[in-house]
């Protein structure tokens, strides 16, 4: 019996060797079992407030570390709770891996306390999901999902644990580490992107997706830097290049420049790389045709089955972000480069619109607390953001200038940033980690601030509060001006709510007071929230609510 392990214990040794150091959790008495395993093994339990903020967490610790974040919760609500992040990581394209406790494998099809279908529930959702059955299959299924959530397009993974097999006995050997693979692109491929390069006029390349490393980031920089060649950014991918970089034109987020759509829907030439290009970078499917773009499109991709998915490429690139990226050195840029004399004019038109401020209603000017926030952080500062208007003026008007330094869901989940912020304390405690926030969208999981204080997650949450869901409102006034219904928010005292969980709270009602609340917030040593309160006439740098009422007159 010696050598016999009980599920559990199989399952923490295989995430020992899996380099796993850091869980997210909310204790379940479905996987007790694994709770004291725990108890003796050097992986951290970060236990959390609500699963969906587990599970947020360890969707930002996988793009913090490249590897595939690891959360735990209970059957039934637990599980349910979880789909709010799980979907965020199939959006986004992140590996994590949630397991989930299950019913006893005896009380199967009962309906049991709490029992769920678990294959049902997030087979939509997740690359995997799957139930271990019995003990000595644990790290073979965990291996598995390893591999599965980080290759291809990253993604979730689900595994069912039933209590009873988390008990059961079994011999099992415990696999070496999982290896990331990386997928390369073919010699004729390149030579057709470089003889493609050659004849274009107008070419344009798009970053996104997940997944890329910072030498990555580093060779497509060097890449773009020697063929003078524009680049942009998706949506919340915006530490993806140097904003100070000369090839750097500006991001397709909402609301982009001008300038910039109007090069991407001129370009005759796309180079996709590592993003799908969905709703909101294609600004609703209309920069190109579907499926025909009109254009040659150079669409790279880790996941075989995205290239061709809504637009029909004329060039597709199998590869993952590493491979691709190291293959581009190979590439000489042409002799004669006609493209090089917009560069600086994309550039001066991108410099000018994120570096003009608008005044926008009330005491509180947000852009210019952007713009002191970046004159004043280090460039590695990490900013994490949920879903709301107020993220449009951090989009807009930060730089972004190091890789891993913005965490934000393109999913548009509210409730997000917290979490996330969490995350990335922990993992880097010596960066300075900012959390955006609305007041709705704090609300959502604003909990996991006692988490930050529970672990010495020293972040600073900016609650920006207007008293409204803003883009809910922004859409309202704009489809129904006048008629408000259900976008009112009464809040409580934020800094009053941080001092109440042992943190540091300050309140901000004019520009000129954030500043010196902020240094004091920095200052504190622990968690905090800035309490930052904006008229919600302001829905964004460029709307207010009267002026939208205005339109439809």
């Amino acid at each position: 019996m010696s050598n016999l392990r009980t599920g559990a214990e199989l399952l923490v040794a295989t995430l020992e060797r899996e380099g796993v150091d850091r869980v997210f959790c909310v204790p379940g008495e479905s996987y007790l079992a694994v709770l004291d395993c725990f108890h003796d093994s050097p992986i951290s339990a970060i236990q959390t407030r609500h699963e969906s903020g587990a599970m947020m967490m360890a969707d930002a610790d996988a793009r913090m570390t490249g590897r595939p974040g690891v959360c735990f919760v209970t059957r039934g609500p637990g599980a349910t709770n979880a789909a709010a992040g799980l979907h965020i990581s199939e959006h986004d394209s992140v590996p994590t891996i949630l397991f989930v406790g299950q019913i006893a494998r005896s009380m199967r099809e009962r309906g049991a306390f709490q029992e769920i279908d678990y294959r049902t529930l997030f087979g939509g959702i997740a690359k995997w999901v799957a139930e271990i059955d019995s003990a000595e299959r644990v790290p073979e299924m965990v291996s598995r999902a390893f591999h599965t959530a980080a290759s291809g397009r990253p993604g979730p993974v689900v595994l069912a644990l039933p209590e009873d097999m988390l008990t059961e006995r079994a011999h099992a050997a415990i696999p070496d580490t999982w290896r990331k693979m990386e997928t390369w692109p073919g010699a004729p491929q390149m030579a057709e992107l470089g003889e493609r390069l050659a004849e274009s006029l107008r070419p344009v390349m798009i970053l996104g997706g997940s997944d890329w490393s910072e030498s990555a980031i580093d060779r497509v920089r060097d890449f773009a830097d020697r063929f003078d060649l524009p680049v942009t950014c998706t949506f919340r991918r915006q530490s993806l290049f140097d904003h100070s970089h000369r090839c750097y034109i500006g991001d397709l987020g909402i609301g982009p420049n001008p300038d910039l759509l109007a090069r991407v829907k001129q370009a005759d030439l796309v180079l996709l790389a590592g993003a799908r290009l969905p709703e909101i970078p294609s600004q609703g499917y209309t920069l190109f045709d579907i499926p025909e773009t009109g254009r040659t499109l150079v669409h790279v991709h880790a996941g075989a089955e995205e290239p061709g998915r809504v637009y029909r490429p004329t060039l597709a690139i199998n590869a993952t972000p590493e491979g691709f990226a190291a293959s581009l050195a190979d590439l000489e840029p042409p002799a004669s480069r006609p493209w090089a004399g917009d560069l600086e004019r994309l550039r001066t038109s991108y410099l000018d619109w994120s570096g003009a401020v608008p005044k926008i209603p009330g005491d509180v000017q947000l852009g210019e607390i952007v713009r002191w926030m970046g004159e004043r952080l280090p460039a590695d500062t990490v900013l994490t953001n949920g879903a709301g208007n107020y993220a449009t003026w951090f989009h807009r008007f930060w730089r972004f200038t190091r890789p891993r330094t913005q965490i934000g869901p393109i999913s548009g989940s509210m409730g997000y940033g917290v979490p996330a912020a969490v995350a990335a304390k922990l993992r880097e405690p010596e960066r300075v980690v900012v959390a955006l926030a609305g007041d709705g969208c704090f609300q959502m999981t604003g909990q996991e601030f006692g988490t930050a204080m529970q672990h010495g997650a020293a972040i600073i949450v900016l609650v920006i509060d207007n008293g409204i869901y803003g883009t809910i409102r922004m859409h309202q006034e704009r489809e129904y001006p006048t008629r408000v219904s259900a976008t009112d928010i009464r809040n409580p005292d934020f800094a009053a709510l941080a001092r109440a969980y042992g943190g540091h709270g300050e309140t901000v009602e004019r520009t000129e007071d954030f500043a010196p609340a902020f240094e004091r917030a920095l200052a504190s040593g622990t968690a905090a929230i800035v309490h930052v309160r904006i008229d919600p006439e302001a829905l964004s740098p460029s709307l207010t609510i009267s002026g939208l009422r205005k339109r439809k007159v």
